[in-house]
């Protein structure tokens, strides 16, 4: 039967118990416990008092305190012991995902469909429960969710072993993890149905606040986290040697780090002083605590600490923000997934992954400090570091041409973060382009009567001129094809063109496989009817 959207089946649900939490045992009463957050905004320690709707009570200098138990983990002996008899869904995997994003997006799943949840971390850190209670936390028990957070590599080695029925990773499924759970009847992990994009983030260069460097270029990055730069005045700081923060073997955030960065060899060239942070909140409390370390942690993480902008191979500044994070033009950026097995896809799995990655999800996302999919309109002016290349006077005559046309024609457009991209080789959209085209025509099909909209092409430097002119010409007009195709008659009333520059306008440099990645793209440019 169904219940307010979220499906479940009569007498069949095996619902979580949580002991300790109606009463705590008197003898741990005056015992001493400290509350701690994992986005570290949550860092203190009293007397326990009790545990009482779902929150912990506890008697601190500043007063008696209430903290919500979903936000943080309680450390000490007199701590309230959880105990898990089964939940209906179990979901391990990246602890980005699972402490930064998932306490709110069950929250949010359940405000959906009317229900309450309840959730609670066990004790441990990274682990925390959740149940779901129909009509607002005054009706029936619905389901119930166990989130586990360790690294990336468990989601899938947890549903390799059926112990879980989701993953969670803040990188792609590697091909031989995919080829062993398809071998294992898992199915195929990259179909829609079970590889699911729910956010984006991009992962910022930290430093203490008090440290005067500002920018380190991509060399500068990889010599520091490969031990050939070990003291911050080879990179225009003062004379300290430079503290090292990273992330253990296996953590996905770790890997997107080392091979934007090409900083794979961290472990066997060892800096003079190295220090491995658990989850991203340790990264941000270290570098906050000595003031000549350096760690990087997710966007939604850095607490206070000082971002480092990033210089690429081409000199370009590169500068995390949602815009270029949706538009996936800031190198270090990664994708959050949701995985399932196909013989896991119960009902309460499908209706909580269709929710993470539905737009009604968005606020949540935002809210937990993630960016979301959702379409994001940028004005193109003529003072923009776009326009600025354009005018670059270093070109032939007969390239100039083109970038003269491209900018007079850019500023009558603005743009939307929508930005498909191709498989390498391919002329088949990447994984994410498939959630975007379903997005773009709900976006554009709310815009009003004779909205022009253009699809613009672009390539990477590798080939003639000419031939990526052409090239980037196709490409657009496919991704146009494919957008009609998919819309049908409810874009009827837009005017929808499709051109394309070739190689001109780069957002990555071309010296660089993920450069040229990044710049083979197909964008989409709107302006309201004249």
């Amino acid at each position: 039967m169904k219940n307010k959207g979220f499906s479940i089946k009569a007498g069949a649900l095996c619902m979580l118990s949580i002991a300790a939490a109606a009463a705590i045992p008197t003898n741990v009463m005056a015992d001493e416990v400290t509350l701690k957050s994992a986005d570290g905004t949550v860092n203190l320690t009293g007397e326990f008092l009790a545990f009482e709707d779902n929150s912990y009570m506890v008697r601190t200098p500043l007063g008696d305190l209430r903290i919500a138990a979903s936000r943080v983990t309680c450390t000490g002996d007199a701590c309230p012991v959880f105990e898990v008899a089964g939940a209906d869904v179990e979901i391990v995997g990246s602890d980005t995902v699972g402490l930064g994003l998932m306490p709110l997006l069950l929250e949010g799943f359940a405000g959906s469909f009317d229900a309450a949840a309840t959730i609670s971390n066990t004790g441990d850190g990274n682990t925390l429960v959740a149940e779901l209670v129909a009509d607002g936390g005054f009706g029936d028990e619905i389901g119930s969710y166990l989130v586990e957070s360790a690294g990336s590599t468990d989601a899938f080695t947890s549903l390799l072993s059926g112990d879980a029925q989701i993953g969670m990773s803040s990188r792609r499924i590697r091909p031989e993890e995919a080829r062993s759970l398809r071998d294992s009847g898992a199915g195929n992990m990259v179909s829609p149905a079970q590889e699911h994009i729910i956010a984006v983030d991009s992962l910022v260069v930290i430093t203490h606040p008090s440290n005067p460097v500002n920018s380190l270029t991509l060399e500068q990055l990889g010599g520091i986290y490969s031990g050939t730069i070990k003291n911050w005045s080879e990179v225009g700081g003062p004379d300290q040697k430079i503290l090292v923060v990273d992330r253990p073997e296996g953590s996905g955030t770790r890997e997107v780090f080392a091979d934007l960065f090409k900083a794979s060899a961290v472990a066997t060239v060892a800096p003079l002083e190295v220090r491995i942070a658990n989850d991203n909140a340790q990264v941000a409390a270290l570098v906050n605590e000595f003031e000549n370390a350096i760690g990087f942690v997710g966007y939604a993480f850095q607490r206070g600490a000082k971002p480092i902008t990033m210089i690429n191979e081409c000199g370009q500044p590169m500068t995390p923000n949602a815009f270029s994070a949706r538009t996936e033009e800031y190198a270090l950026q990664r994708r959050m997934y949701l995985y399932t097995r196909e013989d896991a896809a119960t009902d309460a799995v499908t209706d909580f992954l269709t929710y993470a990655s539905s737009p009604a999800a968005d606020s949540v996302i935002a809210k937990s400090g993630f960016i979301g999919l959702g379409i994001d309109r940028q004005l193109q002016t003529l003072d923009s570091d776009r326009a600025r290349m354009l005018l670059e006077p270093a070109v032939d005559q007969y390239e100039a041409a083109f970038m003269r046309d491209m900018l007079s024609q850019m500023v009558e457009y603005d743009r939307l973060s929508t930005t498909f991209r191709f498989r390498t080789g391919s002329s088949s959209l990447d994984e994410r382009g498939r959630v975007d085209m379903e997005r773009l025509a709900d976006y554009l099909e709310g815009q009003p009567e004779g909205t022009e909209v253009l699809f613009v092409g672009f390539t990477d430097s590798v080939g003639a001129f000419d031939s990526n002119k052409v090239l980037s010409e196709g490409r657009s007009s496919q991704v146009l094809a494919e957008l009609q195709a998919f819309a049908g008659s409810r874009l009827n009333g837009l005017s929808m063109e499709s051109m394309g520059y070739g190689e001109i306008a780069p957002s990555g440099c071309n010296v660089s496989e993920e450069g040229r990645r990044i710049n083979r793209r197909v964008e989409v440019w709107i302006k309201a009817a004249g």
